[in-house]
């Protein structure tokens, strides 16, 4: 396996989030990696103290020296935007690949448990669901399906499966391919729900919480999805595949004293990524 993989996301000093996350995921699953960094961040935001330099300015100049020296990928996975002009200069890029046959994953990160996240301005929906509108696979979870689609957000009570089927099609008028939504609730019970446009098929898939928060679980999540998608398996198989490799990873590190930096993952990856 050796396909081009270009990630667009944020980069921690310290603490296995966004880069930090994705890259040890996807050099284990045989992936040649190259990266954009959309901010440096010195630590994961979960300490309350944090410095971020927004890197839209290196981004831009990045980007025109690669469409000089002809630098191409096989396929593109976004995660964390800083601002609109950010959001951008990255659809615009991706947009132009995609052209050339290109596969785009993005992961819209907005906000979890019903809200936005310290820093983002409620402008920055506009300029991912533009973003999400060219997605071969988005990745939001069920906060950020809500803002995007302006639906409702049910909490901790869940969604029928009515409102499920609702959700889903107001995010398909956004991305009119592929969609997976985690961090859901339906009929009471934790779980992912998805779309896969190739199949034309609607699949949820249940599970059971471990009561611990990890930091950089989304960005595992949607690294194992990628790495089996591009790798041939179906989206509802790529999708349970990355759940299971969650589960584990937490279930193995859910009494370690310090979260906030969320978990070292190279240590365990040759057990979970079977």
């Amino acid at each position: 396996m050796t396909e081009k993989l270009l990630l667009i996301n944020d980069l921690a000093g310290y603490g296995k989030v966004a880069l930090g996350a994705m890259m040890p995921v996807l050099t284990h699953m045989g992936y040649d990696l190259y990266t954009l960094p959309t901010a440096l961040v010195s630590n994961t935001l979960d300490y309350g103290k944090f410095q971020i330099l927004d890197t839209t300015d290196y981004i831009e100049g990045t980007l025109a020296v690669w469409d000089e020296l002809g630098f191409s990928f096989d396929a593109i996975a976004t995660g964390f935007i800083v601002n609109g002009r950010q959001a951008t200069l990255i659809a615009d890029f991706c947009a132009a690949q995609q052209k050339h046959g290109i596969p785009v994953f993005v992961d819209p990160i907005m906000g979890d448990e019903g809200k936005l996240y310290n820093g983002v301005d409620r402008s920055l929906i506009n300029h991912m669901r533009d973003l999400v509108g060219i997605a071969d696979v988005a990745v939001p979870n069920y906060t950020e399906a809500c803002l995007l689609t302006g639906a409702p957000y049910a909490g901790v009570q869940g969604m029928s499966d009515r409102d499920v089927t609702r959700l889903m099609d107001c995010m398909r008028r956004i991305c009119p391919r592929s969609v997976v939504i985690t961090s859901a609730a339906v009929n009471g019970r934790a779980a992912v729900i998805g779309y896969d446009h190739e199949r034309d098929e609607q699949f949820v898939i249940p599970f059971e919480e471990i009561p611990v928060r990890f930091p950089g679980t989304g960005d595992v999540f949607s690294s194992v999805l990628m790495g089996r998608k591009l790798g041939g398996r179906t989206l509802e198989d790529a999708t349970a595949n990355a759940m299971h490799a969650v589960k584990d990873l937490i279930r193995i590190n859910k009494d370690v004293d310090d979260t906030y930096k969320g978990i070292p993952l190279e240590r365990y990856l040759g057990s979970v990524l079977r």
